[in-house]
């Protein structure tokens, strides 16, 4: 399983006592991590990226924190899908509105996440989400829909994002005001294959997903830096959260074949099933990559009556 056997300490995190890896990163750095330790960690392949990306000291409601949270050795798999619009709708607030590829159809996906080296230490992810119309976007043309599918700067509001660590749910949970709780997810990503399975609180399967890898591109640190904004609600008010992805190694397949998606009982397989997907029609599988997560900062939407929030 995901979760590390590891001895662990209990440190202090908005209020709640979270246990992290005795020694990590989190343990001696608490999110202030020492740049020439990463790059002495034969995983990770530089950190230009970051040394061009300068935490700031934030108050958050996890308390004073630094940001952005810094992921240094990162993989994913990310299966985008055709989905009806009136199923999607039925799942966003009323503030937000689908993506289209063409009136009636929207754009979900599913992405698996494995984080190697990061300062919170590692764990790994999955990920339910919807891609939306960026707030208060007036009208949304083909360059805008063809940009957000190539990953350059996607808008998304997401239904599921379960992890393995306390560390990552307190924060992702309290902090960011994603939808997240613990369990056991496995992470396996290389050149030629990527695999995932997620656990139900039965410890039994909620979703399984393997897929041969494509064909890998390598990128210069700094070369690719794709964009995602995600909308959530803290305390009643609407953040959007900036992450920004350094792509080091990634491939595409469209109307990929040999995937194996397979939905069991839990949490993840019935946000996927409410969506009523109906097509696979991109894999993304980024076998190194890099990430900086900014905490998330007040925004306005509009609201369906046209009203910002």
């Amino acid at each position: 399983m995901a979760r590390t056997t590891h001895r662990t300490v209990t440190v202090e995190l908005g209020g709640r006592s979270v246990d992290v890896p005795q020694g990590g990163l989190y343990d001696r750095f608490r999110m202030a991590t020492d740049l020439d330790v990463v790059a002495a960690d034969p995983r990770v392949s530089g950190v230009d990226f970051f040394r061009e990306l300068p935490k700031v000291h934030v108050d958050s409601p996890i308390g004073p924190t630094w940001s952005p949270n810094f992921y240094y050795r990162i993989s994913t798999a990310r299966l985008t899908m055709i989905a009806p619009t009136r199923a999607i709708r039925s799942r966003l607030p009323r503030e937000l509105d689908p993506l289209e590829l063409t009136p009636g159809l929207g754009l979900v996906s599913v992405m698996f996440f494995r984080y190697d080296v990061c300062d919170i230490d590692f764990y790994t992810e999955a990920a339910v989400g919807i891609a939306v119309k960026p707030a208060r976007h007036g009208g949304l043309g083909v360059v805008d829909l063809l940009s957000g599918l190539k990953n350059d700067h996607l808008h998304s509001y997401v239904l599921s994002l379960p992890v393995t660590t306390d560390i990552a749910q307190v924060r992702g949970h309290d902090g960011y005001g994603f939808p997240k709780w613990m369990t056991d997810i496995d992470v396996d990503i290389d050149d030629r294959r990527a695999t995932a399975h997620v656990a139900n609180d039965d410890g039994a399967t909620d979703v399984a997903f393997t897929a041969p890898t494509p064909r890998q591109r390598a990128h210069a640190s700094g070369e690719r830096v794709a964009s995602l904004t995600s909308y959530t609600r803290i305390d009643g008010a609407w953040h959007s959260t900036l992450s920004q992805t350094n792509v080091l190694a990634t491939g595409t397949s469209l109307l990929p074949r040999g995937i194996d998606l397979r939905l069991g009982a839990g949490r993840v397989s019935d946000d996927i099933r409410s969506l009523q997907p109906i097509k696979t029609i991109q894999l993304d599988v980024m076998t190194e990559g890099q990430n900086a997560l900014h905490m998330p900062v007040p925004t306005s939407v509009r609201s369906a009556a046209g009203v910002t929030r």
